[in-house]
């Protein structure tokens, strides 16, 4: 889903669509632009493979989509994309879900020959975001700091993200929903990572989101939520809370929740359901000019 604001809500809100067709728009010292692609051709799906040292990736992966949220005074570029995902996912390297099915899935990957599962066959990724530096250099022009090199600091806190101000009635100037990528678990549940921004007068919010479900066996979810105020400060803050929830079917059932897999279609509804086994909220205090 796409919400377009239009031209009056815009200018009201001091924002611009971003030029040439792009997808998003400039608000408040910040450009934020959504890019949703086609799934990653046979060839480029081979090079992820060497790149990231593996014969498994999921099904559909959405190489060239991302979500950008750069802060034009600093610079700084928080940004989402499947590679970086993927990347999470080889070095956390969990353990597999033990399945009552797993003799069905040993044709999984390629038909022609059996396939042992002795990998994270869920990617599942700690994954929470990348962050750039796109800096002016004489020489070059415009270019980047990688992530390991630029030295933003997130601290702990102890603030949440207001959830009753993103329950006002203020118009939403932007809203989209990018799928980095996803798998089906041959046809036994479903790996789903996807990224969701909003962008009101007042601030911009998003949501990205690891949902997995393994049918009758575990349910697992991965949420980072990144939220900042616009505001006469021209160094804003960002606050990123991090939740991670799981629970087997087992253990929901011995609450008294149902055990059948057509229950947990939406992790929003069931979320509150699966206990936290991981929580976190840190900010970041976006600099000046660099």
């Amino acid at each position: 889903m796409e919400v377009e604001a239009d031209e009056k809500e815009l200018k009201a809100a001091g924002a611009e669509p971003l030029p040439d067709s792009r997808q998003g728009l400039r608000i408040h010292g910040w450009e934020i632009e959504s890019r949703k692609r086609s799934i990653l051709t046979s060839s480029n799906f081979l090079l992820w493979e060497e790149k990231l040292q593996t014969s498994h990736l999921p099904e559909m992966v959405f190489g060239e989509s991302c979500l950008v949220l750069k802060h034009l005074n600093s610079g700084i570029k928080i940004h989402f994309n499947a590679f970086d995902a993927l990347t999470g996912w080889k070095q956390e390297a969990l353990p597999p879900v033990e399945v009552p099915a797993a003799a069905k899935w040993k044709f999984r990957s390629k038909p022609s020959q059996e396939v042992i599962l002795d990998y994270d066959y869920t990617f599942t990724t700690p994954y929470c975001g990348s962050e750039t530096i796109e800096i002016d250099t004489e020489e070059r022009g415009r270019g980047e700091i990688s992530q390991e090199a630029c030295s933003l600091h997130w601290e702990d806190c102890e603030e949440q993200i207001d959830v009753v101000s993103l329950a006002s009635k203020e118009p939403i100037l932007f809203y989209d929903e990018v799928v980095l990528y996803e798998d089906e678990l041959a046809d036994n549940g479903v790996s789903l990572l996807t990224v969701k921004v909003r962008v009101m007068p007042s601030c911009w919010f998003l949501l990205l989101r690891f949902w997995l479900r393994v049918d009758g066996v575990l349910m697992r979810l991965r949420d980072t939520r990144m939220h900042c105020i616009f505001g006469v400060n021209a160094n804003p803050v960002i606050l990123r809370e991090s939740c991670w929830r799981e629970a087997t079917f087992e253990a929901l059932s011995a609450k008294g929740y149902p055990s059948d897999s057509a229950a947990y279609s939406d992790p929003s509804i069931i979320s509150e359901r699966l206990p936290i086994v991981m929580h976190k909220t840190q900010k970041l205090k976006v600099p000046g000019n660099l």
